[in-house]
């Protein structure tokens, strides 16, 4: 297993996610292989109390088999709280309502040359790795029902290949990882990952039960 994303609840806006009672920290690993279907990474959730934690180890080496564009490159985050609206998941009614509103953002921000037109998607959903908010589907809703109360899990995290893509850093690259003119300042993959070149691992739980499980699924277009 490769550590992904470690959080602390001491850095997160209130009500992104939802932390267990007695746990400060969410620490999310992962198996850096291809697995069978979800052809993916497989993740694993632990949700820890800082208090409790002794003497912290050092990192095991990774395994000089797993694949390499599954073992994140070490990175430090500042997490910032955004609002976001589904794509996929917006009802129709909605959809329509609102499509005016998005036509007049995209005639805010004026085309450049060789990007392309930003979609109603980019102006909805934030792209990247993110800790709750909705999913950003690449090819088609994977919502995972629970298996022990059978309802919809709930979105916690999702670890993307890239943070942004040629359009939408447009709308959610933060002002600092911009140069001077406005452009790009950053790798769009500072992690590394390859998930799937293009694509995502969603990983869900369920804050109905007790035990609170987790699932995942993987897209990619």
């Amino acid at each position: 297993m490769v550590p992904v994303v470690q959080a602390f609840r001491s850095d997160l806006a209130p009500g992104v996610v939802p932390f267990p009672e007695g746990a400060d920290i969410l620490q999310v690993l992962w198996c850096p292989f291809t697995h069978e279907f979800p052809a993916s990474p497989w993740p694993a959730v632990f949700w820890r109390d800082s208090a409790a934690v002794r003497a912290v180890l050092p990192a095991p080496p990774t395994d000089p088999a797993a694949a390499r564009w599954h073992v994140p490159a070490p990175c430090v985050v500042h997490p910032e709280r955004v609002t976001e609206y589904p794509t996929w998941d917006l009802p129709e009614d909605l959809a329509d309502e609102w499509r005016d509103d998005f036509r007049r953002l995209q005639e805010a921000i004026p085309p450049q040359e060789a990007i392309p037109l930003l979609s109603f998607s980019d102006f909805a959903e934030a792209p990247g790795i993110k800790l709750g908010g909705y999913p950003s589907w690449f090819t088609g809703q994977g919502w995972v029902d629970c298996e022990g109360c059978g309802r919809r899990m709930d979105h916690l995290l999702t670890v993307a290949g890239w943070e942004c893509d040629r359009a939408s850093w447009r709308v959610w690259l933060p002002l600092e990882d911009r140069d001077e003119e406005g452009g790009r300042a950053v790798p769009v993959d500072p992690t590394g990952l390859d998930v799937g070149s293009v694509g995502a691992v969603y990983i869900f739980e369920c804050h109905t039960c007790p035990e609170r499980p987790f699932d995942h699924w993987y897209d990619s277009c």
